[in-house]
């Protein structure tokens, strides 16, 4: 009897302490684990760490885990490889152009379902379209911007100078940029050039600068079902002879292939007068030339024209419900006129909503500092970046083609149609 009454007890007791506990575990804060690519110089973890914690101060409900997970090429690998263990996150930068590639892996929700207010349907509408078209497909939005840009001009005024070139007159055409390079290039006694007129990097993300080149020549290298790509049109393989004959026939430009990240390296150690690469090294290059330097749009060929570049949020669809939501309240949060403005600042990436742009921080930064609204101004001249079903293999074949012609081991024509069969046999299936 005694023992029935303590075994009644004990229970009593359990059943009580489940109780208390109730309210703890309904408390317990939604996880939200968060893929951030770092892959452009500069302070940027320091950053997403400080939102992380702003955004908990203000929601002490979620818990946000920020995994920095290389570059975007890795950052990629790593998010597939987690989603077939069934370790994804709930959200994650990635770039734009794996829109294809992480819906054809049924890794992604699409935003729709979330959006459900009028200041919902606002806050979507307020990107810059150009944004967008790398974001959205089949009617339904799969990302939504945040680590954006185009592709700019960096030149140092300094040398234009000593070049006998107007320094707050950067060329605006294939033939000015030519001529500028050829006076900006420098040699010394024995005919070793001490000074380069131009470099356009070549490793890393060769198709995405050369894009640049051909949509500037007159075609983009895909269309928008992401099934067929271009790159065997006259248009991009003008392109392509372009960047040659700034290597070969000018000799302006570097041979061989150009290092991404040493780029601003050799731009900021004075080796080149002007570089091609990405508004989000601004910062970069604002922090550390030494030199007073201008930012331009890229020259004109037949049309002026940069893809755009960067990442989008995802959401995945191995995730709660609850999590989706709260990945979903940080990223409204983030992209905020003000949060948008002040991460265009610190960064350099483009703030990816018009209003950023109108906000006190913003004016009185660009009053500063025009340079800031120089990829912002292009804008209307971007094309969505290269992205197709089966992305990463489509865009490897033009980046093989690329690295062939730009080492000598094919002609620019003989390069582009091999890198067109191959996608095409790779998109076959898609079509």
């Amino acid at each position: 009897m005694i023992v029935q009454h303590m075994g009644r007890a004990l229970r009593g007791v359990a059943v009580a302490l489940a109780a208390a506990a109730l309210p703890a575990l309904a408390q317990a804060p939604v996880e939200v684990p968060f893929y951030y690519p770092v892959a452009v110089g500069g302070p940027i973890t320091r950053i997403i760490d400080g939102l992380a914690a702003d955004f908990e101060k203000e929601n002490p409900a979620i818990k946000l885990k920020p995994i920095y997970s290389g570059s975007y090429q890795e950052s990629i690998t790593k998010v597939l490889t987690a989603v077939k263990s069934g370790d994804a996150p709930v959200t994650s930068i990635l770039l734009s152009t794996d829109m294809f590639t992480l819906i054809d892996e049924d890794a992604i929700v699409p935003f729709d379902d979330l959006i459900r207010t009028p200041d919902d349907q606002a806050w979507l509408k307020s990107f810059y379209p150009g944004f967008m078209e790398n974001s959205q497909t089949g009617g339904k939005t799969w990302g939504i911007p945040f680590q954006r840009s185009t592709i700019v001009l960096y030149y140092n005024k300094e040398m234009f100078k000593e070049a006998g070139l107007d320094p707050n007159r950067p060329p605006a055409n294939w033939k000015e940029q030519v001529e500028y390079a050829q006076k900006l290039t420098r040699r010394d006694a024995s005919g070793k050039v001490t000074q380069w007129g131009i470099q356009i990097p070549s490793s890393g993300f060769p198709y995405w600068l050369f894009q640049a080149l051909a949509i500037q020549a007159g075609t983009n290298l895909m269309n928008a079902a992401g099934t067929q790509t271009y790159y065997d049109k006259p248009e991009v393989i003008e392109g392509l002879t372009y960047w040659l004959d700034l290597v070969k026939k000018y000799k302006v430009h570097p041979e061989g292939i150009v290092e991404w990240g040493t780029t601003p390296k050799d731009f900021f150690e004075k080796k080149v007068a002007m570089m091609w690469t990405t508004t989000g090294n601004l910062t970069n290059v604002k922090s550390n030339a030494k030199f007073d330097f201008g930012v331009a749009m890229l020259p004109a060929g037949k049309q002026r024209g940069s893809p755009t570049g960067g990442g989008n949020f995802y959401l995945f669809k191995k995730s709660t419900p609850a999590q989706r939501e709260a990945a979903f309240k940080f990223i409204k949060w983030v992209t905020v006129p003000q949060r948008a403005a002040q991460w265009g600042i610190d960064t350099g990436y483009v703030a990816v909503r018009a209003e950023a742009w109108d906000t006190p921080a913003m004016k009185q930064y660009v009053a500063g500092f025009p340079a800031a609204v120089v990829a912002r101004d292009q804008l209307p001249f971007a094309k969505a970046e290269l992205s197709t079903h089966d992305n990463q293999r489509v865009t490897k074949a033009l980046n093989d083609g690329l690295q062939a012609a730009l080492t000598g081991t094919k002609t620019p024509e003989q390069a582009m149609k091999d890198a067109q069969r191959e996608a095409e046999r790779l998109l076959r299936t898609y079509k």
